[in-house]
């Protein structure tokens, strides 16, 4: 079928499929899987003008909210974390989205800007796991612990004995302008509201230019900086990009009457496709995060990064 936004020509079950198998995997990070897509649109479809990243945020529209509902329904919604991510990311994407139109339409200096941004999250990722290998710390983190409550929860499953509230794990403590805490299987974590917002600003710029949604490469900074637990920012993540794209989405659509000579709007119809399969490749990650260790989730993450940087600056240097 040929999509005449992007501009391509492409089987009708391609798009749905690649975005299922992205997206079971990414969402167990607290990534939806578009700065995945970006990469298989632009090099495998062909798909390059500036609207490739407001089809990317369409995605995100139509596949984040079956995840999100799997965290939430379990208990592991951050809620103050989540509209702080939110409140800093939205502001952050609306100058992305015009810095990608007005000074990256060029594919070549957009996959360099990309494969920067990609190999920083992807080194502190590997930096810190090797750490923690090397000081062998892993046993007695907070994603441990939860390995330890999943298994004695399967006990009570086979048993009869599970309760409605058993997996409700994150209680938050307190919530201000200053700190937010809470607590995740007798472990508390205590943040600066100023340092997320901030980092959020900044990541919302990022994600803006790069057409994932504010909210997409979050995780693994909260990861690495913060120190929090991947399976309680995974939901927060997941929620920020959905609404961050929302806003993308309208404004790439709003701003296309004054760039008529290049392609900003959206493709829909290819970007429900995407969203159709990453609706439910989101939600059974979703569902199957908590039965994954932390560690593997991060080597997992941290290999798909550094692997999509490393062909963006192959593509550049004709590789």
């Amino acid at each position: 079928m040929f999509f005449q936004t992007a501009g391509i020509e492409v089987a009708l079950w391609i798009p749905p499929l690649v975005a299922f198998v992205i997206s079971f995997f990414t969402s167990m990070g607290g990534i939806s899987g578009a700065f995945l897509l970006l990469p298989f649109q632009m090099t495998f479809l062909g798909y390059t003008s500036p609207s490739v990243s407001a089809t990317n945020q369409l995605f995100n529209i139509v596949a984040i909210p079956s995840g999100v509902y799997r965290y939430w329904r379990e208990g592991r919604m951050v809620w103050p974390l989540t509209w702080v991510v939110v409140a800093g990311t939205l502001p952050g994407v609306f100058i992305g989205a015009f810095v990608r139109v007005s000074y990256l339409p060029n594919p070549e200096y957009f996959k360099l800007f990309a494969a920067a941004v990609l190999f920083y999250i992807g080194f502190k990722m590997v930096r810190d796991l090797a750490k923690k290998i090397s000081n062998n710390t892993d046993k007695t983190n907070s994603e441990s612990r939860f390995q330890e409550m999943v298994r004695r929860q399967r006990t009570k499953i086979a048993n009869k004995e599970l309760t409605n509230t058993d997996f409700s794990t994150v209680k938050v403590t307190h919530f201000n302008l200053k700190r937010l805490g809470y607590t995740f299987y007798d472990e508390s974590f205590d943040v600066s509201f100023w340092g997320i917002f901030a980092l959020s600003f900044i990541v919302g710029i990022v994600g803006g230019i790069y057409g994932i949604g504010g909210g997409s490469i979050i995780a693994p900074f909260f990861v690495t900086f913060f120190g929090l637990p991947v399976y309680t920012v995974a939901g927060a993540a997941l929620m920020g990009t959905f609404v961050t794209s929302i806003a993308g989405v309208v404004f790439y659509q709003v701003i296309a009457p004054l760039y008529p000579d290049v392609s900003v709007a959206p493709d829909w119809f290819l970007g429900i496709l995407f969203g159709i399969g990453g609706m439910a490749g989101m939600y059974l990650g979703a569902r199957c995060q908590k039965f994954v260790p932390a560690k593997t989730i991060k080597w997992m993450l941290a290999t798909i990064i550094i692997s999509t940087a490393t062909k963006y600056v192959a593509e550049c240097f004709g590789y």
